[in-house]
């Protein structure tokens, strides 16, 4: 007996010690064959992978080692549920020594039956469920791998809604290989589910606890959840008050059943500013300066300031921001003012603005912006022609929306989104107006490198006195984003002094056809069509053309060469950045 136990024992250390020569001789896979009879990629692959990468060179080493690539084999075989398997291990006797290794599989070991329980209160939980695995249905073959699988997915649900104490009361694979058959007895005691506690946040938030409260996707005494753990954590880095966020909420075997949940936040510093350069054939370079104070006060307050500089257009605006209590991650409310200088192709405006903007996200994933503005403008015509001043208080409200499956290079995906605002007359307002935008873009992706675009856009201005109403509330066409191979804001009726004075409505529609050339670099062509106009049997304008994109890391960027096809004014260079949808 003693002898026996010795023996055994000296035939493990053999094996070990080969297997551990196996893995420190390191060696090209060129060096060996594995066939297996009859065929089967998948059994050859995981033999391969058992047996690692050998580097011996010499025939000597190679033979020292047979012995353990024998039991690799064996053990790869086993795992794929080929017990019968009778192996053959030799040498090659070419100049250069190679390991074969012949394998006849025989008949797998099969599923016999298959016994797979959830007990607890697991058991009545609908989003824990036993996957659905068809390596482990009755008459597959024997997989080790989808038995392990099958377990640490059971092991990670628990994890995953609280159930802290579960354990296996019976897990067997019980295996007969010379009947061919293997039964599986699994038996997941899921226990009590564990369930939020009492949430504390570290006092140097300097945020107030009010506020945090409404952060939380959970109540204290709801069942634990850890993609709600995931969720408070997400909620607030979202808010742009802290550096750092840390949520401990672990449960263990031992309890208790309430886990605490404590939240480490580290407030990021007050104050950021920000530059950009920019440039594109419709205002040519431009700059823009952005000064944000992320936390006027404990009530979680903002304060920011934005310039942008250009050759057609100067403008300056500050803010200040409120979060909505109840719902601070979506909703708030933004008081602005600002000031806009802007040199239009025939006109000069001066634009001062004051304004109050509710923002609120819906539950359809809507942004919803109530507003109340008021703006005076001082413009002109160009020399010579008539000056004007108007001033209006507008309420408005907005709706926009973005789906797509990428926020810079996105496949598909679309934008909706359209604005209404209005004034009347003796109401702080010089004319009766109402003012509509609307704008839709569309992309899809087909056969991997095709890429088609759509976007249109579309506004409309009803007024009782439209020489009331100023140059930046009236439409105009052409340009990078509107009607390529026209000038910016060139499509626009004219006044009796041929000067370019603005529309009451505006249409421009474009599609676009793209074609991948290489991971990022892709060419394009497309046809636009619009115009602003003052009667609806006006015609449109249409240009055409071809360009390159290029995906950069911070979004697209477009060069196209257009044509206008109702203007002999050649071909126009269209260089512009920014996100397709």
């Amino acid at each position: 007996m003693f002898f026996a136990i010795k023996r055994k024992l000296l035939l493990r250390c053999v094996a070990a010690l080969s297997v551990l020569l196996i893995t420190c001789v390191a060696y090209g896979v060129e060096r060996l064959d594995v066939v297996v009879t009859p065929k089967s990629a998948a059994l050859k692959k995981n033999i391969e992978a058992y047996i690692g990468q050998m580097s011996a060179t010499d025939e000597k080493t190679l033979n020292a080692i047979k012995r353990a690539v024998l039991l690799r084999t064996r053990e790869a075989s086993q795992a794929l549920g080929y017990y019968q398997t009778q192996v053959v291990v030799r040498l090659t006797d070419d100049a250069e020594p190679r390991m074969q290794v012949l394998v006849e599989r025989g008949d797998p070991v099969r599923l016999r039956t298959v016994n797979i329980q959830v007990n607890g209160e697991a058991a009545q939980l609908p989003a824990f469920a036993v996957p659905e695995d068809k390596r482990l249905q009755v008459g597959a073959r024997l997989d080790h791998s989808a038995y392990d699988d099958l377990k640490s997915d059971l092991q990670n649900q628990a994890l995953r809604f609280g159930f802290f104490a579960a354990t296996f009361s019976q897990h067997e694979l019980l295996i007969d290989p010379q009947v061919g058959a293997a039964d599986i007895n699994l038996v997941f005691d899921s226990g009590p589910r564990y369930r939020f506690g009492e949430v504390k946040f570290s006092e140097n938030s300097k945020i107030t606890p009010e506020l945090l409260q409404h952060l939380l996707p959970f109540k204290s005494g709801a069942p634990y959840n850890s993609a709600q753990v995931a969720k408070l954590t997400q909620n607030l880095q979202s808010t742009g008050y802290f550096e750092q966020v840390r949520v401990d909420a672990v449960g263990t075997a031992d309890g208790p059943l309430d886990i605490p949940v404590n939240v480490m936040l580290e407030a990021i510093k007050p104050r950021t500013l920000s530059l950009g350069l920019g440039f594109s054939t419709d205002v040519g370079p431009r700059g823009r300066f952005g000064w944000e104070r992320h936390r006027v006060n404990a009530s979680g307050h903002k304060l920011g300031f934005d310039s942008e500089v250009s050759k057609p257009r100067q403008n300056v605006s500050s803010w200040y921001q409120i979060p909505v209590t109840s719902k601070p991650l979506t909703d708030y409310v933004r008081f602005t003012t600002g000031y806009q200088r802007e040199e239009l192709v025939d006109a000069d405006s001066r634009l001062t603005n004051f304004g109050v903007q509710w923002h609120s996200r819906l539950p359809s994933d809507w942004l919803r912006i109530v507003s109340l503005r008021w703006e005076q403008e001082q413009y002109n015509f160009g020399r010579g022609a008539r000056d004007g001043r108007s001033s209006f208080l507008m309420p408005g409200i907005g709706y926009s929306v973005l789906r797509s499956d990428s926020p810079i290079d996105p496949s598909r995906g679309h934008r909706l989104q359209w604005d209404v605002r209005g004034a009347k007359q003796g109401l702080i307002a010089d004319a009766d107006v109402l003012h509509v935008s609307a704008l839709a873009r569309g992309l899809i992706t087909f056969a991997h490198d095709h890429r088609l675009l759509g976007r249109a856009q579309i506004g409309a201005i009803g007024t009782n006195s439209y020489k009331k109403v100023p140059p930046s509330l009236r439409f105009f066409a052409g340009g990078d984003q509107s009607v390529r191979g026209y000038d910016y804001e060139t499509l626009s009726p004219r006044d009796k002094q041929g000067k370019r004075e603005g529309g009451r409505y505006m249409f421009a529609g474009s599609v676009e056809y793209q074609y991948s050339i290489a991971e990022k670099w892709r060419v394009a062509t497309f046809v636009d069509q619009g115009n602003s106009f003052n009667s609806l049997g006006d015609k449109m304008n249409t240009g055409a053309g071809m360009g390159v994109r290029w995906v950069s890391p911070v979004g697209p960027i477009r060069l196209d060469l257009a044509r206008a096809f109702d203007e002999d004014k050649g071909w126009r260079v269209h260089f512009s950045m920014g996100p397709e949808l």
